[in-house]
């Protein structure tokens, strides 16, 4: 059945995202009231149930039917009915009203200091020990919380900050950027490892320099530990010459012990056979850990208590 179509209505025909845009924001205040008349079949009646004046009511029934250029009730003294424009456009105003909703209580829920939700990242490096440690110890106080988890590179994490999607991060090196807040939390030093046949496994102690010949396997660019490993081996006075690049350190480890070469890493949370980790004595080999958020972000209460806990860790957040 063709919907009866009013002279001079609003609505845009030419599908310019800008027209669509412009008409949610002319219909978006007034859905509610739409589909509170529409239920009632009375503005009198929905005009009570909303606690609104019937004035207001009456006006912006007129306003959304105009805009739309559409009549959606046939008008019956103080009673109205919908017409059949204003039937489908009702079984669509209540979809959009409650999925508008559960999107609200959704987010009422994750702001909950008692249940609410962290979104937290992290480095892979920190996942197998650091992290599981850190959210035990948080959740002796906060039993209840809860964290959507993402574990990846620095870059990555500090992008997702920006995008809204983490409130908070564990990332290396730690970020100095305008639009972020970053503290340091702890230090970590890093360790030639080497595979366990190899002419340097019977050392304990080296300096950087006199691997210069050897073959390297990093992380791919972009990854802050490798961006680590260039600036060492730079001062150390050679370019390290690449044989492999990966996305996660372990990976890393298992090339080594394999014999592909050798690599600059954190300690592994388990010990590995097949390779010898060597402390590096000169230049200074570490990465400090540090925990970022976005400037000017307001934090829910879960956020803002894990933030106060990860700042307390100051010193002590990585095993020893």
């Amino acid at each position: 059945m063709a919907h009866q179509q009013r002279s001079g209505g609003r609505l845009s025909r030419t599908g310019d995202t800008r027209d669509t845009d412009d008409m949610s924001r002319l219909l978006a205040p007034r859905l509610a009231y739409f589909a509170g008349v529409a239920r009632t079949e009375h503005v009198t009646r929905a005009a009570q149930e909303m606690e609104v004046p019937q004035s207001t009511l009456s006006r912006a029934m007129v306003r959304l039917e105009e805009d739309l250029g559409v009549d959606l009730f046939a008008r019956h003294g103080r009673t109205v009915s919908l017409t059949p424009a204003g039937r489908a456009f009702l079984t669509s105003v209540e979809r959009a009203l409650a999925e508008i909703e559960r999107a609200a209580d959704e987010v009422r829920a994750d702001a909950d200091p008692a249940t609410g939700k962290v979104a937290f990242g992290f480095l892979h490096t920190m996942g197998a020990e650091t992290v599981p440690g850190l959210l035990h110890a948080f959740r002796a106080d906060h039993p209840r919380i809860r964290f959507s988890l993402v574990q990846n590179y620095g870059e990555a994490m500090l992008e997702g900050l920006r995008a809204g999607e983490l409130d908070l991060c564990l990332t290396s090196p730690v970020p100095d950027a305008p639009d972020l807040v970053a503290r340091r939390l702890d230090e970590q030093k890093l360790r030639l490892v080497v595979p366990a046949d190899h002419r340097l496994a019977g050392r304990r102690r080296i300096r950087l320099a006199e691997a210069a010949d050897e073959t390297f396997v990093t992380l791919e660019p972009g990854y802050g530990l490798r961006r680590i490993t260039d600036d060492l081996c730079a001062q150390a006075g050679f370019r390290p010459r690449i044989a492999f690049e990966g996305e996660e350190a372990e990976t890393l480890r298992g090339l080594v012990a394999a014999g592909l070469g050798v690599a600059l890493l954190p300690p592994p949370p388990f010990p590995r056979p097949g390779v010898v980790e060597l402390t590096v004595t000169a230049p200074r080999a570490a990465r400090e850990i540090g925990v970022a958020w976005l400037a000017g972000h307001p934090d829910t209460p879960p956020v803002a208590a894990f933030k106060k806990f990860l700042l307390s860790k100051r010193g002590t957040l990585l095993p020893t």
